[in-house]
């Protein structure tokens, strides 16, 4: 069940989002100075182009302008909105805020996280192996907020079918085979959501746990992330980033806020700021986070993950994983990549005049994984229970 903190009750969520203020300003001037954004650039053997390749590798993230087209970007506001209404109405309950039945509650994972409003959960605790180590500054709600919201949702490929044609977007599987190698296998997939006013913190943190004290261990070893932004992103409800520390190891982000006066607002982060259909990637191994959401506008992240096959094959299980006790084999990284496959094809048969991706490890078995009624059951539903976390 989830753990539900209590928020601060002195800061004010008016005063918080004015203090944010000049932080935010300052975070878009070095995100301009950067410059790692534009639209998605390959060369004429459909890989991502050079240039992004080593801004990328440069400074562990990179924002693609306009790749989700804003047919599609409806499409998932709608069946996001519709994951959204039907969550459950506090932690452990049956019915959504209307006393409908909530969705899900056939799911074998559980398909939300709720939280109080812009509370931290995770942040000082030792959730997700202890990775988020310091509290993030939780302001006190408004008086007419609700007692629960939610801050995550799972299983978008299963309940979402714009979620599961997304999965399939060709440019972003042609990324991950650039960065990762065609063989690339997937990681886990999750919706952010950052209510107005009301959103929860994400402590600052990196993704990865498993490889770093491997002796091949590079900026690449622990894969990446997508987040396709269905909302305007800003300064005050954005991920934020720390450029660079992809290639740093393992950082002592406790050392870093107390060298900063024991706050969280680092000094040389970067907020993502996105419009509608841009799509963020961030390696797993760069320093990321985000503040709780006192502005006035939503953000909801369509969040998913990659990685290389050689990162996953033969590592244990670990982070939501990790109570599984497992070793990831080929069968089970077979089993979770044909998630891939079936996305394809629902994209390809919703999206028929689009030139679907070509998926290596499923070249010769695109027949057996077309999108139908009996893949949904034997690749789809709870597809979540494989994810390949490391």
């Amino acid at each position: 069940m989830t753990k539900v903190l209590e928020a601060d009750t002195e800061l004010t969520r008016a005063k918080h989002a004015q203090s944010m203020a000049a932080y935010g300003e300052e975070g878009r001037r070095r995100a301009r100075e950067i410059g790692n954004y534009g639209p998605a650039r390959f060369d004429a053997d459909a890989r991502l182009h050079p240039d992004i390749l080593s801004a990328y590798w440069q400074h562990g993230f990179y924002v693609f302008q306009g790749v989700v087209s804003p047919q599609e970007v409806e499409e998932l506001r709608r069946d996001a909105g519709v994951m959204l209404e039907r969550a459950p109405v506090s932690p452990g309950a049956k019915v959504d805020a209307k006393g409908r039945p909530a969705l899900g509650l056939d799911a074998a994972r559980e398909l939300y996280t709720i939280i109080k409003p812009l509370s931290d959960p995770e942040g000082g605790t030792d959730a997700n192996g202890g990775r988020h180590p310091i509290r993030m500054t939780e302001p006190k709600p408004e008086r007419d907020a609700p007692n629960y919201v939610v801050l995550r949702m799972r299983g978008m490929c299963q309940y979402m079918p714009a979620g599961l044609r997304v999965y399939g977007h060709p440019q972003l599987l042609a990324i991950a085979a650039s960065i990762n190698g065609e063989d690339f296998v997937p990681f886990n997939d999750v919706i952010f959501v950052k209510q107005p006013g009301l959103g929860g913190s994400v402590s600052w943190h990196q993704d990865g746990v498993t490889h770093w004290n491997n002796p091949q261990w590079d900026e690449g070893i622990h894969g990446f992330n997508y987040q396709v932004q269905i909302y305007p992103t800003t300064a005050a409800n954005a991920l934020w980033v720390m450029p660079g520390t992809h290639k740093q190891g393992r950082v002592d982000i406790k050392r870093l806020v107390a060298e900063n006066g024991g706050s969280e607002r680092l000094p040389g982060a970067i907020p993502l700021i996105c419009a509608p259909g841009d799509v963020t990637i961030v390696n797993r191994q760069t320093l990321h986070g985000s503040f709780a959401n006192t502005s006035p506008d939503m953000r909801i992240s369509i969040t998913f993950g990659f990685h290389r096959r050689t990162s996953v094959l033969g590592s244990k299980a670990a982070l939501s994983m990790q109570s599984q006790g497992v070793t990831y084999d080929a069968q089970r990284i077979f089993e979770r990549a044909a998630v891939i496959a079936v996305a394809i094809d629902a994209r390809r048969q919703y999206y028929p005049a689009e030139q679907p991706f070509e998926y290596q490890p499923f070249a010769d078995r695109k027949r057996h994984f077309a999108f139908n009624t009996e893949t949904f059951e034997k690749v789809i539903r709870d597809y979540n229970l494989k994810d390949l976390a490391i």
